[in-house]
C-alpha cells in the first residue's frame, strides 16, 4: 500500500479542494459577527504560513496561542502545524506562576495573544526566557507591549496566499497542551500530526460524533483546552460550517448563536449546559436545530439530560477522555437493540460514558493491575492506549507514575457493564473514604442536581477524626429559602445509604470553576480548610 502521510497538510488541502463554499462564523468582542468562506480561510492560512517563515520560526519550534475561540485562532490551528512547527494552546485562566512555568518549559518562541489579554502577557513577559516575538490578535493598533510586538493583520496582509506548505512526516509533533494539574506543576502533552488526523477522522464516525459536511458545529469548549476537544480539526476535515463564540461568551450569547446560525452540534462544559438551561427558563430561544448537545468535563447529571430532552427535544451526547487522549477515548451511542427503549431508559444509557472508540484499547483495572469483571459492580482505574494517546509527559519525570507499558493510567475510577459500557464513578482523588467505605461525590452531585430546588451541587471531602473523611455539599439553589437541609437529606436517602448523606449543605451563590469549566473542587476544599481553621470551636 501507498505510505500516504496522515498529517494536517493533507487534511487542510482536502478541505481547500472540496469545501470552499462552507462558512466560518465568528462572534466578535462587541457582539458583531465576522463571516467568511473556507476559500477565504485557506488563503489567510497560507498567508500566515509564509509570515511564520519571515518570523524565522523553525520546524519543531513551539508557537503559543493565548486566545479565545475565533477565526484568527482557527487560522493558527492550521498554519502552525502545516508549517511544521508545534501549536501550543495555552490556558488563559491559569495563574501567572503557572503561565511562566508553561511558556518557559515549552520554550515558546512566539506568542499570539488577543488584544484584551495583552495585560497578562505584559505582566509576565520579563520572566519569559525564549520568546522572540509577540503577535497581537485584534482590529486595533498594536499596544505598546515591547519592541517585539507585531500586528497579526499586518502579518497576514504582507503574507503570500500562494505559499506552499512542505512535506510533513506524520510522526512529527504538531500540537501541545498542558494539563491543569490539581497538584504540582502542569504537565505537557505532545500530539503528533498522525494523532490529530486520526482523532479528527474518528469524530466523524457515525457512532462517535458523526460530524459531516451537513453540520454546523459550535465548539464552546475553549480552543486552549485540548484543541477544543478536536472539533475544529474534525469540522474542517468534514467541510462543516463552524461557529466560534468569541471572547467571554455568556449563555445568552450561545443560545442566540445556535438559533441564528442553525447550529446542529454544539459542545461545552456541563456547567455551561446548566447555565444555558437557566437562560432558556427565563427567556426562551429556538434551539431546535441542534441534533445533539455534547456536555463534558465532568459527568452530566441525569436531571440535566431529562430537561433538555423533555423540554427541547435535544439528546445530550457524552464521552470520556483527557488531555492525554487528545481527548476523546469513549463515546455514547444507542445500540440497535436499544432503539425501542423509551426516552427514560435511553437516558440511563446516555448518563454513562459509553464504549471505547474505534482505534483505542481500554481496560478498567483493580489495585493489583488486573482487569475487573464486566459486572458493573467492581470498580477500578481506567487505563487506555492507542494512536492518539500519549505515552509520556513532555520532559517530565512524572511520566513514570502516569504510564505503564504504553498504557496511560487515568486516575479516573469506573465500572464497566457486560456490554463494555463505561460508568464513571469518580476521580480517584475525589472519592470519599468514610469509615473504610467509598462514597462517590459524582453520584451525590447528580442526585442533588435532580432536586427541583437545586441548580448546581458540588461534593467534597472534609477530614474527620472518627470516619477519616466525610462529605460536604456546596449547593446553588433557585431560591435561597426554597429548601431545608432535612429535605435534601430525605431526597438523598431514597437512593443512597444514610452514611452517604453529606454532613453539611453549604449554600453559595456560585460554585467556582476551573479554566476548563469544571467545578473547582480544590478551591472548595481550601474554603473548608480555612473555615475549619478560623472556627474557635
Amino acid at each position: 500500500m501507498n505510505p500516504f502521510q496522515l498529517n494536517l497538510r493533507t487534511l487542510f488541502e482536502r478541505s481547500e479542494q472540496y469545501f470552499g463554499k462552507s462558512e466560518i462564523v465568528s462572534r466578535q468582542a462587541q457582539g458583531s459577527i465576522h463571516r467568511y468562506s473556507y476559500r477565504d480561510f485557506h488563503h489567510r492560512v497560507r498567508r500566515l504560513g509564509s509570515a511564520l517563515k519571515h518570523l524565522d520560526v523553525r520546524a519543531g519550534e513551539r508557537v503559543a496561542t493565548f486566545c479565545w475561540n475565533h477565526y484568527r485562532h482557527l487560522e493558527l490551528y492550521f498554519a502552525v502545524p502545516c508549517f511544521g512547527a508545534v501549536l501550543h494552546t495555552v490556558n488563559i485562566r491559569l495563574s501567572d506562576d503557572d503561565l511562566i512555568y508553561i511558556f518557559n518549559h515549552a520554550e515558546d518562541t512566539v506568542i499570539f495573544v488577543d488584544d484584551e489579554l495583552v495585560p497578562v502577557i505584559e505582566r509576565i513577559l520579563p520572566s519569559l526566557t525564549a520568546v522572540r516575538h509577540i503577535v497581537i490578535m485584534g482590529e486595533e493598533a498594536v499596544p505598546n507591549l515591547s519592541k517585539r510586538s507585531l500586528s497579526y493583520e499586518e502579518l497576514i496582509q504582507h503574507g503570500d496566499e500562494s505559499f506552499a506548505f512542505g512535506e510533513l512526516d506524520e510522526n512529527l509533533p504538531s500540537g501541545m497542551c498542558y494539563t491543569s494539574a490539581t497538584t504540582g506543576k502542569p504537565k505537557g502533552v505532545i500530539y503528533t500530526q498522525r494523532a490529530i488526523y486520526l482523532h479528527a477522522m474518528t469524530l466523524c464516525l457515525a457512532d462517535v460524533m458523526a460530524i459531516s459536511e451537513h453540520d454546523t458545529v459550535m465548539p464552546v469548549v475553549p480552543m486552549y483546552h485540548v484543541n477544543s476537544w478536536g472539533l475544529p480539526f474534525a469540522s474542517i476535515f468534514a467541510g462543516a460550517n463552524l461557529v466560534l463564540p468569541g471572547p467571554r461568551p455568556q449563555a445568552r450569547d450561545l443560545l442566540r448563536l445556535i438559533a441564528s446560525e442553525h447550529v446542529s452540534f454544539a459542545a461545552a462544559a456541563v456547567t455551561v449546559g446548566i447555565d444555558m438551561l437557566r437562560e432558556l427558563e427565563s427567556e426562551p430561544e429556538d434551539i431546535s436545530s441542534l441534533r445533539q448537545l455534547m456536555l463534558g468535563g465532568q459527568a452530566t447529571p441525569k436531571a440535566v439530560m431529562e430537561k433538555y430532552l423533555s423540554q427541547y427535544g435535544i439528546p445530550i451526547f457524552t464521552a470520556w477522555g483527557a488531555t492525554e487522549t487528545s481527548p476523546i477515548a469513549t463515546a455514547v451511542h444507542i445500540k440497535k437493540h436499544e432503539r425501542s427503549l423509551d426516552d427514560h431508559a435511553k437516558i440511563d444509557i446516555r448518563v454513562r460514558q459509553g464504549v471505547v472508540v474505534p482505534g483505542l484499547e481500554l481496560k478498567v483495572v483493580n489495585e493489583q493491575g488486573e482487569g475487573v469483571s464486566w459486572d458493573d459492580r467492581q470498580m477500578g482505574e481506567i487505563w487506555v492506549r492507542g494512536p492518539w494517546v500519549a505515552t509520556e509527559y513532555y520532559r517530565d519525570s512524572r511520566s513514570a507514575e502516569g504510564f505503564a507499558d504504553g498504557w496511560w493510567k487515568s486516575g479516573d475510577m469506573a465500572t464497566i457493564n457486560e456490554e463494555g459500557v463505561l460508568r464513571l464513578v469518580d476521580r480517584a482523588k475525589d472519592l470519599i473514604k468514610s469509615g473504610g467505605e467509598w462514597i462517590s461525590s459524582v453520584q451525590l452531585e447528580n442526585e442533588l442536581m435532580a432536586h427541583p430546588a437545586i441548580v448546581e451541587a458540588c461534593v467534597v471531602a472534609v477530614p474527620h477524626e472518627k470516619w477519616i473523611e466525610r462529605p460536604v455539599a456546596f449547593v446553588v439553589s433557585r431560591d435561597i429559602a426554597s429548601f431545608r437541609d432535612e429535605e435534601l437529606e430525605h431526597w438523598l436517602t431514597r437512593k443512597f445509604p444514610k452514611w452517604w448523606v453529606p454532613d453539611q449543605f453549604i449554600r453559595v451563590d456560585q460554585i467556582p470553576r476551573t479554566g476548563a469549566g469544571k467545578f473547582n473542587k480544590r478551591e472548595l476544599r481550601e474554603r473548608l480548610r480555612t473555615l475549619t481553621q478560623s472556627d474557635p470551636g
